[in-house]
This record gives structure tokens, sequence and C-alpha cells, in this order.
């Protein structure tokens, strides 16, 4: 089983140090040994990709970009043998927009050419990956794209949310049309830098929670016996995020997305459900 986490944060200077909090709240790893580890941010309104060897000793606050960040995006999991990890590996990129799947779509093989052949070109050309994922991402792009809203960092994460939305249900239906023997699986998550969405269509459980500024922080060393005039004080009380995870250890503090549920977050951190 794949693994997603996703933090939208209000102060990219503290990143690392919501990564931190998390710490024993959220696993990085599924049930089987991942082999495709992934990690999406930003830096001065670019998406950025790194990837991670495989193995343990991966930690939340090792996820955190060298440079300052609004929102975080990994995933990690094991492909089929034969699969390049340089195509594979998500969360996948396309401008701004960073998504990730985790799930499978059912029957995936018998889709797949009329999934892509009503794509226009330019996002043919942008499945480079083998997997059902690369598709389920173009066909969210190609509904941004006719949106005519792919690089506008004022969408409303509402419009995203129902886009997203709109790809997991059309898919999950035409898989059963096939008459696939299992449900498919779409949890899919997305973020631009400035929103994030993600929605669940399956059985598989994804969580959310809200972070909310405190005057303590490992990390920088804030306890509540800093004094006030400190700056990181100030940041730290100021500092709120909201969180996505498939994986959640302690389930106190975080809402389970109910199946056919979408969560969408403004760039002020509001939370809905489409």
């Amino acid at each position: 089983m794949s693994v997603v986490l996703a933090v939208l944060t209000s102060d990219p200077n503290l990143l690392r140090c919501e990564l931190h909090r998390l710490e024993g709240q959220v696993g990085l790893r599924g049930e089987e040994r991942a082999d495709a580890v992934g990690i999406g941010a930003y830096a001065d309104g670019d998406a950025l990709l790194r990837r991670f060897p495989a193995g343990g000793g991966l930690t939340l606050e090792a996820l955190a970009p060298p440079h300052e960040s609004e929102a975080l995006l990994f995933h990690a999991r094991k492909l089929p043998v034969g699969m390049s990890l340089e195509e594979n590996t998500q969360p996948f990129r396309s401008l701004m927009w960073l998504f990730a799947h985790q799930g499978t779509l059912e029957n995936f093989s018998e889709l797949r050419a009329g999934l892509v052949a009503r794509l226009p070109d330019h996002l043919k050309r942008q499945i480079r990956g083998a997997t059902d994922s690369a598709v389920v991402f173009a066909l969210f792009l190609q509904r941004l794209w006719e949106t005519g809203r792919t690089e506008d960092r004022r969408l409303e994460a509402e419009v995203a949310g129902r886009l997203l939305a709109d790809t997991a249900s059309e898919l999950t239906k035409a898989s059963a049309a096939t008459g696939a023997a299992r449900a498919s699986t779409m949890n899919l998550v997305a973020t631009n830098g400035s929103i994030l969405v993600a929605t669940r269509r399956g059985e598989l459980p994804l969580y959310y929670t809200r972070l909310e500024g405190t005057d303590q922080c490992e990390v920088c060393g804030v306890t509540p016996a800093t004094p006030d005039t400190h700056p990181a004080v100030a940041a730290h009380r100021r500092r709120r995020s909201v969180v996505v995870a498939s994986h959640v250890k302690r389930p106190a503090g975080w809402v389970e997305l109910a199946e056919g549920t979408t969560l969408a977050v403004e760039a002020d951190l509001r939370v809905s459900h489409v």
C-alpha cells in the first residue's frame, strides 16, 4: 500500500518545524518495502522534486526542503518489477502542480488507450510513466486546462477540489463498467503551492488535521520560557498548517475523510468539504 502525506502551511520558513510536530503521528512506510520514494515542494514559485533511496531511516523532518516552501507533498510505494523509478516515482509535476495517487484503478489495461486518446496532445506528451497514476494526473490536468486556470495562483480550492473529485468519480465508474472484480481506489491529492485538495474514493482511509500555533518548537529551541521579545516566538504562535495523511498512528485530533468526500484547503487555510 502506498503512502501519501501533504502539508500546506501559513509560514514557509517553518515547514521543517511543522513536519517535526508530526513525528509519532503519521507513518512514512506502508505494508510493503517502498522503492519509489519522492517529495515535492516549492522554491520561488517553482515546483521541485526530490527522490529518496529505498530503505529505513527516513524521518518526517528530513522531508523538509533546504529552502522555504508553503507546501509539501510526499509519496512512497513499491513499484512492480521492471518499472522505471525515474519515470514512475510520485509525486508527479506539471508546471506548478504536484499530484499523488494512492490506490489502484482496476482494469487499467483495458481503459488506458481510451483514456489517453481523449487527451490533448500536450498532455499526452507528459505521460512518461507506465502506471495508472500518470494517466489519472493527466486527466485531472485536462479538466484544469479546460477551465483556462491551470497557472492561476488565485484558483479557488473548491473549484480545484470539484475537478479532482470529478476525475476520481469518472474513473471509478469507468472501471466498474469494465466488470472489474474489485472497486477502484482513487485517493488523490494535489497542490499548486497555494491551495491543497484531496479526494477519497474507495476503502483506503485518508485523514486530515489542523496544526495551530504554539510557543514551543524543539527544532528552533523555542519554549514557554523564551522571552516574547524573541522574534521566533511570535512566528511560532502565528503559524498554522493543514495536513493530509494516509497513514495515521494516533487518530486523536485527526478527521477521517468519508468515502466520496473531497477536502479543499484555501490559501488562507480555510477548510471545506466538497
